[in-house]
């Protein structure tokens, strides 16, 4: 059954340094070792990152290509695990920002939100090289909680790219990226600060060297991945091991804000939740695993194989099955797939829409259709282990001229990701320690914290 749709003008959801006032930040904490807070859209009224010359299709356009060049991240994984750590994503093309505090007395910690990597990281003085920044530089010696990390500590040998320095015991780190960004410093304990809540000896890297293409709006990174040293394994127990988030597909006029929860209030449940499973054996440890099994046009169902469309980072992984054959990332805008399944997925949509279909005028997406006022989009369904996640027109389809719709799935030969566009309207919950990610319809514009 097709669902006949006028897709809305859309603005995507990019927190890359360029937010943040205290009082755009609404945090919420519970007494029962839980938090929320916003995460601000780059595009949205919070935000001060919007360039007022810029569309919205040049906006989206812009996400679109960020995408690509995540994904050239992701695929430097393949040279070997252990220095995959270096070149994960480029830091300015995150699309997410939180906002938190550090030391005492606490200082505004301004970072990219990043699923997809591990270490936390700000500026620090005093600096050897660093970008400039609008919230205050941070300055352990004025911290009577800051502590460096020994080079005898596990959390530094845990580094790939760690040494010590020659004057004394500290570890000190070292992390570049494929844009030729980077950061280093000293490795660091500090106490963290959400709204009231406070939580000690939090490792993080303390940059005294740094540059490349940071937005002078934030500070640095706070990783949300599944490495030891992200804020999620750190905080571990205090937060039972979940977060949730909800993105919001915003118009430039809505003041409404994504947001995502830590704890007891990351709990996914209720009518219409559905629940797979997270794929634990698979390096690196960074990225959330989940298996796709199929996805559904209408009817008709398209198995999902990655052994049969050969995907590289299967093979080069020594995967003998199909599981863990997807990354689920907040910070891609687009949904990635092997090449010879997408082609397949593709020639199933030209049939079932009657639209004109066209060219891509700037090149960045490979399926689209020309329409004056609205396309039929037949109903799609991603088909995960145990969760079919039926799928809205917008998580699907972008609307990138005022007469021209694009699907917002596009092929790779080496990783698959279930993309933040497909994640939106829904409430998306990891639960760490019970090895599941859930999914629920949910208008994100109402949810309230």
């Amino acid at each position: 059954m097709a669902l006949h749709i006028a897709l809305p003008l859309l603005t995507i959801i990019c927190f890359i340094p360029g937010f943040c006032f205290t009082a755009a930040s609404r945090v919420s904490i519970s007494k029962t070792n839980s938090f929320s807070t916003d995460l601000i859209q780059r595009d949205s009224p919070f935000s001060h990152t919007t360039i007022p010359s810029t569309t919205h299709y040049d906006r989206l356009h812009n996400a679109f290509r960020r995408s690509f060049s995540r994904l050239s991240h992701y695929q430097s994984t393949l040279v070997t695990q252990k220095s995959a750590i270096q070149s994960r994503i480029i830091p300015s093309e995150g699309e997410y920002l939180m906002n938190i505090s550090i030391g005492t007395p606490p200082i505004q910690l301004i970072g990219i939100a990043d699923t997809g990597s591990d270490l936390i990281w700000t500026q620090c003085k005093p600096c050897t090289e660093c970008f400039k920044q609008t919230p205050t530089l941070f300055d352990p010696a004025k911290s009577t909680t800051y502590h460096d990390v020994p080079c005898s500590a596990k959390p530094c040998a845990e580094l790939y790219q760690a040494t010590c320095g020659s004057h004394h015991d500290t570890c000190m780190y070292s992390y570049s990226y494929g844009d030729r960004s980077y950061t280093k410093g000293d490795l660091a304990s500090e106490t963290f600060t959400v709204g009231s809540t406070s939580i000690p000896k939090i490792v993080f890297g303390c940059g005294h060297d740094n540059g490349g293409t940071f937005d002078e709006s934030g500070s640095g990174l706070i990783g949300l991945g599944g490495g030891s040293l992200s804020l999620v394994t750190q905080l571990g127990k205090t937060i039972g091991g979940k977060f949730s988030y909800c993105l919001v597909p915003l118009s430039a006029e809505s003041y409404v804000t994504s947001k995502i929860s830590f704890g007891s209030a990351a709990v996914v449940s209720g009518n219409g939740v559905v629940s797979t499973s997270l794929v634990s054996n698979k390096d690196p440890k960074t990225y959330y695993y989940l298996t796709l099994e199929a996805i559904s046009v209408g009817k008709q169902r398209l198995v999902y194989d990655t052994n049969h469309y050969n995907m590289t980072s299967s093979s080069k992984a020594g995967v003998a099955d199909n599981e863990g054959n997807i990354i689920i990332d907040s910070g891609t805008t687009l949904t990635f797939l092997p090449a010879g399944f997408y082609d397949d997925l593709v020639q199933v949509l030209e049939k079932s829409i009657e639209a004109e279909k066209v060219s891509d005028p700037k090149g960045v997406l490979s399926l689209c259709f020309r329409s004056e006022s609205s396309i039929s989009v037949p109903a799609i369904t991603a088909h995960f282990t145990g969760a079919d996640v039926v799928l809205n027109p917008l998580n699907t389809f972008a609307k990138v001229e005022d007469d021209l719709f694009c699907f917002t799935m596009a092929p790779s030969t080496d990783f698959a990701i279930f993309g933040n566009l497909a994640q939106m309207n829904f409430l998306v919950g990891y639960d760490i320690d019970g090895g599941t990610v859930s999914f629920k319809p949910t208008d994100c514009s109402r949810l309230t914290i």
